[in-house]
């Protein structure tokens, strides 16, 4: 297991949301807060050693929620800029991990985060989320991956490294990355249904 106190969370929030239109996707209300700061609010309690939020051209103010803010001024460089610059940034504070979670998923739970810790094995640990057939984000990487993550170019991320770690399964709708407007009404329409 690694500890919080000694992971750093990096929230990825600097996409161009191209599918969501002209719209500054992260302050949309949804569930009567802005989108962006759903998994904000979550996570908040999680004694992260450091929180780092990735930004662009977002209206939503992360600072006041206690985040570092990096700001990436070529979104369009793909997600592997905005991993670099959180990553460049955690390193102050010398953490055993990276956490590395995106604003756009607003259903991410602590509990899921801590699962994603009790599984981290060392310097060495990639541990992942999956809705059990995919591996994605949210997911921590030990301290000898930094290496890696600083490597990371394009679009893909760290998607090679999320792929060969250990997946913890959460149900789908946890784990919902909203990329258009649609998105963001099927997932209203379910909870209302559910709910």
């Amino acid at each position: 297991m690694i500890a919080a106190e000694r992971t750093a969370l990096i929230l990825l929030a600097a996409g161009r949301s191209r599918r969501f239109g002209a719209a500054d996707k992260l302050t949309i209300p949804y569930l009567g807060r802005p989108l962006g700061l759903h998994v904000v609010v979550a996570l908040e309690a999680v004694p992260f050693c450091a929180r780092i939020a990735v930004v662009a051209d977002t209206a939503l103010d992360l600072t006041g929620c206690g985040y570092t803010i990096v700001t990436n001024d070529d979104p369009a460089a793909g997600l592997g800029r905005s991993l670099r610059l959180g990553v460049e940034a955690a390193q102050a504070s010398d953490p055993d991990a990276v956490l590395i979670a995106l604003a756009d998923m607003p259903r991410v739970t602590a509990t899921h985060i801590y699962r994603l810790l009790d599984h981290a094995q060392g310097d060495d640990a990639i541990v992942a989320s999956s809705d059990g057939v995919i591996p994605r984000p949210p997911a921590l990487f030990g301290r000898a991956h930094i290496p890696a993550l600083l490597a990371a170019r394009g679009d893909m991320g760290a998607r090679d490294l999320v792929r060969r770690g250990h997946h913890v399964v959460a149900p789908p709708s946890e784990l919902i990355d909203i990329d258009t407007p649609q998105d963001l009404e099927k997932l209203a329409k379910a909870l209302r249904r559910n709910g």
